[in-house]
């Protein structure tokens, strides 16, 4: 291994990815933690990224990774096993000396969360606190992502709706893209940042009609909001998407939470961490126009 001095784990996924981008324009020195070494690893290992390979479940796989380290992003899937793999993340980090942590959670993480998945994240925040590490933690609202993930995307675009079960809720679309920048800049320049946990927020806050609405406008083409039941919602995971139990557990809860507002809001974080405004909803469907050709 090189002398990196960043970890960065989720490294093939979109803020991982989007983080290491960040990293190399600062001209840092980035291991990427990745589960194999596949084609993905070795564009990474191109651009002068080294490689660890490993998983959450084994504690000595991560500490190895840790070495030489001097800050590390934890990204965990709404999976289960976030608690344990938190655990062995934050004891590796602990043993090599790492100063700073940050840490992906979500904006619907709280005790008493009905989400298995957003509880145990609350629950993932509280064993790094309790590590000592310092650990900066980010909750942001619904990615703006969920409009181009594939099996959304292409539904979106042959049916011209938007079928999601949020009612007339409100929220400030986040791109993966501006959350890999603060990820990247917290995790060079940590000072300051340690015990803090950001809401992340794109920089209007729209319902779906509205987000509707700005789509349409970019695509040229009349898209509308056609607002589906939870119950509606839950079954088409389960037979059309085939999405693990766990994961729609965990949308069935958030649907919820969204209806109540606990998804509303917006901030200037994203701006104040990184120097630059957050993409709006109009800005990131042009920037992955693509998607719907």
């Amino acid at each position: 291994m090189n002398q990196a001095e960043i970890l960065v784990s989720g490294a093939t996924g979109r803020t991982g990815g989007i983080a290491i981008d960040e990293l190399l324009k600062m001209g840092r020195r980035v291991r990427a933690y990745v589960r194999t070494d596949d084609d993905r690893a070795a564009a990474l290992r191109q651009r002068g990224v080294d490689i660890a390979v490993g998983d959450f479940t084994d504690i000595n796989d991560i500490r190895a990774a840790m070495e030489g380290i001097r800050s590390a992003y934890f990204l965990h899937p709404i999976a289960p096993g976030i608690i344990g793999a938190a655990a062995y993340f934050a004891q590796a980090a602990k043993e090599a000396g790492v100063t700073a942590i940050v840490n992906m959670s979500q904006i619907s993480a709280r005790r008493e969360s009905k989400s298995h998945a957003a509880q145990d994240h609350w629950v993932s925040e509280r064993v790094f606190d309790w590590s000592g590490v310092p650990t900066t933690h980010l909750r942001p609202t619904f990615f703006a992502d969920w409009l181009v993930y594939p099996h959304f995307a292409k539904e979106i675009w042959a049916t011209k709706k938007i079928e999601f079960p949020f009612g007339n809720g409100r929220h400030a679309p986040i791109a993966a893209d501006d959350q890999g920048r603060v990820i990247a800049h917290v995790l060079a320049n940590p000072e300051g940042h340690g015990g803090k946990t950001y809401a992340l927020h794109g920089p209007v806050e729209m319902n779906h009609t509205e987000i509707a609405e700005a789509m349409s406008e970019v695509l040229g083409a009349r898209i509308e909001y056609a607002p589906t039941s939870i119950e509606e919602f839950q079954i088409k995971m389960e037979n059309v998407y085939r999405f693990p139990p766990f994961l729609t557990q965990h949308l069935v809860e958030v649907a919820q939470n969204y209806r109540d507002g606990v998804f509303s809001g917006t901030n200037d974080v994203i701006e104040k961490i990184t120097g630059k405004p957050p993409l709006s909803v109009q800005q990131f469907v042009e920037q992955n126009r693509a998607v719907f050709a």
